[in-house]
């Protein structure tokens, strides 16, 4: 484990505050000013939800082809353009006014720049240049991640006691801004570490270059992609609505900081475990069971209404979370290999994206309609045993 911290701890540390500052384009971070949102534009659960998912829809689109700039130019430069796209979305909600199209625009670049490119940059570095603990690599840059939907979320309900959602925005922008210099100082030796990169790569067939149209007519990628897309889609769903669930519940919106703290505590543990466990396994063999952890969580939130049933929720939500994001990290890198991870990952990037912008409106307008928790409950459980089976019907070796 000293070796693995010691190998290149500048980039285990950019992989780290990228994905951490990444948590302002992130649902969660996006959903604690839901109501001051909604309420700003006059906006019901689904019309809110509408909006949100078409303008993370777009992103997701356009963000497939944006990230493949990452396998073709510095990562110092390409870490500035996205950072600094991120700053200009969060000072947009500090000059908000009545317009609609202004909301979607804002909602657009942080998911665009949050949700998408910088958290696309951090887990794929990670994969890229850490191939002996590749796993590990990518579990400290998504315990970035993880340490802001712990953290963040009880610091801004504290913020919210004395400053309106508009300031939170601009200190929001501030840090970003503050965070370039960082980036720049923790990757000033890029330039060696890429050649480092290219000396390694000897396995002609692995590390083949892979197109995004080569990736699409490969029937792996539809194997897989399933377990890609629930996640994000459930997860996303849970998390912008989750002021209905709460309420449903029966449940006090002061648990909501210590649930998030719950939440983040387990998927650092999740972390933890998956890690070193993908280091040491078969990815695509122990890749159907991830999910296990969220399947139950998912019965839990439908079945039992108790404050213990809130906690292990919670727990395995977020452990959930944790352990997935190694494994998904390392698959792609193990089947299309690290040349061409940064397109690969950026297809795959885009269909969570495209997963996270539809659970919004599809249980939003199913709580206006008012069947909102049995159609999340039924949703999600058959996206999560679906997406377990494929890969163990059509296994790949």
């Amino acid at each position: 484990m000293k070796r693995f911290f010691f190998h290149d701890p500048y980039l285990l540390i950019y992989g780290f505050v990228i994905v951490f500052f990444g948590s302002y384009g992130q649902t969660f971070y996006i959903a604690l000013f839901n109501e001051d949102i909604r309420n700003f534009y006059n906006l019901t659960d689904g019309q809110f939800g509408f909006v949100y998912a078409v303008a993370t829809l777009v992103s997701s689109f356009l963000f497939i082809n944006f990230a493949k700039l990452i396998d073709k130019i510095e990562l110092r430069i390409y870490s500035s353009l996205i950072i600094i796209g991120l700053a200009l979305a969060c000072i947009g909600f500090n000059f908000i006014f009545d317009n609609i199209i202004h909301l979607f625009i804002i909602l657009f670049l942080l998911r665009f720049f949050g949700q998408g490119a910088m958290t696309h940059a951090g887990s794929t570095s990670m994969a890229r240049y850490f191939s002996v603990d590749r796993g590990k690599a990518i579990s400290v840059a998504t315990l970035g991640g993880m340490l802001g939907i712990m953290l963040i979320p009880k610091l801004v309900v504290s913020l919210q006691t004395f400053l309106d959602f508009k300031s939170i925005w601009f200190y929001s922008a501030l840090s970003l801004l503050l965070l370039i210099p960082l980036v720049s100082i923790l990757l000033f030796d890029q330039n060696k570490r890429d050649l480092t990169l290219l000396k390694n790569i000897k396995d002609k067939q692995v590390h083949k270059h892979w197109t995004i149209t080569q990736i699409l007519t490969d029937r792996i990628f539809f194997i897989y992609f399933p377990l890609a897309l629930s996640s994000p889609f459930i997860g996303t769903g849970l998390i912008f609505h989750q002021i209905f669930i709460f309420d449903s519940k029966g449940w006090s919106i002061e648990m909501l900081g210590d649930g998030y703290l719950i939440f983040g505590l387990c998927s650092i543990i999740g972390l933890i475990i998956g890690g070193p466990l993908i280091d040491k396994i078969n990815t695509k063999r122990a890749i159907p069971f991830v999910l296990v952890p969220l399947l139950i969580s998912v019965f839990i939130l439908f079945f039992f209404n108790s404050y213990f049933a809130f906690v292990i929720y919670m727990s395995l939500f977020g452990f959930n979370l944790g352990l997935s994001a190694p494994f998904m990290g390392s698959l792609w890198a193990e089947i299309y290999g690290v040349k061409s991870i940064g397109t690969a990952k950026a297809l795959l990037h885009g269909v969570g994206v495209f997963a996270s912008a539809l659970s919004p409106v599809i249980f939003g307008y199913a709580i206006d309609w008012g069947f909102g928790k049995v159609a999340i409950f039924l949703i999600s459980s058959i996206m999560i045993i679906v997406s377990a089976v494929l890969p163990i019907v059509y296994k790949h070796e």
